[in-house]
């Protein structure tokens, strides 16, 4: 079958092969499509190096976002664009792409784009649900692709490097560790219409969610609201908070698993929350968000000593620890460049990266938990293993969300 022949009529395109992609060449250069090219797209595409790949097309259901993107640097005026992603991937000849759409639309745009043989830079939170991360995981598993999570800090030398003091038991054992208490999402309500700008496709934006009336705080505050984040804001359990809670699987060594209780101190998305792993260590959301970028981590406390490990550095009372510690990795541009050249390096060996899907998933659920046992108001008891509670039914439930006709996830092998 031809790539031609994928576009189908509805909606969504299914894409029933892997196209076969031919092994790269250490000189070869990689060729990158964008979906979606909003504030975090272009923020990449404006300050980060993409050596050696070359951006050669985007694709946004609206055209504003399109149009801002071609002034942002003088080759970008050049790059193809497409209205929609499907027929992009039916176009250009990619080798990979990368996803930065809203999260709601997320995880079915990867799906499709490893079913077309791409490689995905998929953006954070990885998923909206733990179905969803699971399905991803099986699919870059069984399409034989490349998947990194943009949790930038798993690149970076000197988080690495303090992760492993904290895996090694430098500090000793882990008993506590304190994170920022990120707050969940709100629930809409439903409002009148407001006018729906210009060629924006409402449809294909809203994707697996209800197809509401349009309404501003929706399309451009979308990451405040439950039906298309887990908290996205900032300071909420699916934005910053997936940065910190990445980090804290990362320096416990359970990238690949998860805890094994989940507990609220009180209902609603503010709640105080304690996860308990099976090693016995609490991880208590219970900062004051002061709104400092330091809560982008988490302080470890060990029966000998103490670390507090941020974005691009750490902090600690065992100041021998820092004696042969990589340079400082500092905030802004440029902070991504491990990452892409660490996404672009796997491309070519073929190599799992450092922020894989699975330990995407695994830390996006840690998140999705939090809000389940805050939602429902009690503890909650998680089989990392079997990705199920025990024993509870009811909770079982939010593991999944009802999808509109027209935006099912495909199945995959």
């Amino acid at each position: 079958m031809k790539r031609r022949d994928f576009l189908k009529s509805s909606p969504v395109v299914a894409f029933p092969y892997v196209a076969q992609r031919s092994v790269l060449g250490a000189n070869d250069r990689i060729e990158v499509g964008f979906v979606g090219v909003g504030g975090r797209a272009r923020w990449l595409i404006e300050h980060e190096d993409f050596a050696p790949a070359r951006i050669a097309a985007m694709a946004d259901c609206n055209p504003a976002s399109l149009a801002a993107v071609a002034k942002i640097r003088p080759e970008s005026a050049s790059w193809k664009q497409y209205d929609s992603y499907a027929r992009m991937f039916e176009k250009e000849k990619l080798d990979a792409v990368f996803v930065e759409t809203t999260t709601h639309a997320r995880v079915l745009i990867c799906l499709q784009a490893l079913q077309a043989g791409l490689d995905v830079y998929a953006e954070k939170p990885l998923s909206l649900t733990v179905e969803e991360g699971q399905v991803l995981t099986r699919a870059v598993r069984h399409y034989k692709r490349i998947l990194q999570t943009g949790t930038q800090q798993r690149s970076m030398p000197i988080n690495i490097y303090a992760s492993n003091l904290v895996a090694s038991g430098k500090i000793g054992r882990i008993e506590k560790v304190i994170v920022c208490n990120f707050i969940g999402p709100e629930r809409w309500t439903p409002k009148p219409a407001e006018p729906m700008p210009e060629g924006l496709d409402w449809d294909q934006w809203c994707n697996q969610t209800e197809l509401r009336p349009y309404r501003t705080e929706l399309h451009k505050g979308w990451a405040r609201w439950w039906d298309y984040d887990g908290g996205g804001l900032s300071w909420g359990v699916s934005g910053w908070g997936t940065h910190s809670l990445d980090q804290v699987q990362a320096a416990l060594g359970t990238s690949l698993s998860g805890p094994v209780e989940i507990k609220p101190l009180e209902a609603g998305p503010t709640s105080k929350v304690e996860l308990r792993y099976a090693s016995g260590t609490v991880v208590s959301l219970e900062q004051e968000i002061i709104k400092d970028h330091q809560q982008l981590g988490a302080i470890f406390q060990g029966t000998n000593g103490r670390i507090q490990i941020v974005r691009g550095d750490f902090i600690t009372d065992r100041p021998e620890l820092k004696k042969h510690a990589p340079d400082v990795t500092k905030e802004g541009p440029g902070e991504n460049v491990f990452h892409l050249r660490n996404f672009f390096a796997c491309i070519k060996s073929r190599h799992k990266p450092n922020a894989d899907v699975e330990i995407g998933h695994r830390s996006n659920s840690v998140c999705h938990l939090v809000n389940m046992a805050r939602d429902l108001g009690r503890p909650l008891r998680w089989d990392p293993a079997a990705e199920k509670f025990l024993n509870d039914a009811e909770a079982d439930k939010l593991l999944s969300r009802p999808r509109r006709k027209g935006y099912e996830l495909p199945k995959v092998g």
